[in-house]
């Protein structure tokens, strides 16, 4: 991993306090986009966001938490029928597959209750780092990180947090320029930064609102 010197650190920290403040002004209320109702819904809803909108989960969802009510209805669910639940959200098999081997051991192993540490939310079918850290401070009240999605990665490059395109590594540069109180609430902004003002797709990028500030620094 590169080391950074104090200098870059000090630098970095300053231009992550800027964007911090200034998305804060363009979304006051950034919050998780998934419509959830409990922790084992959300973990549901997180691991179904892989490689697929929030919107488009949340449309499945609304459906799928209706049907699948409580831990013991996925313990017992089909495979085949699940899937088909699921297949808009796409690569349905494996989702299907991690979720419902996930319910059971929820159900066998922790006694119906959703684990509160990376440790034992990434040994979990399906989930990485990326969804325990959403899940922990969504549901748990824990931040032990950053939760790195394609928006972060992408934006964290573009805006000169992080060089790396590895999450693991983006999410360890921007632990260290941010304060642990900011970790939850930052994915979320910059997310919501991302999605309004700043896509992926090709764009008069000079007139967002963070390129134009930042360039005034």
């Amino acid at each position: 991993m590169l080391k950074l010197s104090e200098e870059e650190i000090s630098e970095r920290r300053k231009r992550a306090k800027i964007i911090f403040k200034e998305l804060k002004k363009l979304f006051p209320d950034a919050k998780i986009a998934l419509n959830f109702s409990n922790s084992w819904e959300l973990l549901v809803a997180v691991v179904l966001s892989a490689q697929c909108t929030d919107k488009m989960v949340n449309v499945v969802t609304e459906k799928l938490f209706k049907k699948y009510k409580s831990l013991d209805d996925y313990v017992k669910a089909d495979l085949i029928e699940f899937e088909q639940g699921i297949h808009s959200t796409g690569f349905y098999h494996n989702k299907a597959k991690n979720i419902l081997a996930t319910a059971k051991i929820i159900k066998e192993k922790y006694k119906g209750e959703i684990p509160c540490t990376m440790e034992q939310l990434v040994e979990l079918p399906g989930v990485a780092r990326k969804t325990a850290n959403i899940i922990l401070g969504n549901a748990c009240g824990v931040v032990v990180g950053i939760a790195v999605d394609t928006h972060v990665r992408r934006l964290a490059n573009l805006l000169k947090l992080s060089e790396y395109k590895d999450p693991n590594k983006i999410e360890q540069d921007l632990m260290q320029i941010f304060p642990r109180k900011q970790w939850n609430q930052i994915t979320f902004l910059l997310i919501d930064y991302g999605r309004r003002y700043c896509a992926a797709k090709k764009h008069d990028h000079e007139n967002c609102p963070l390129t134009k500030i930042l360039s005034n620094q």
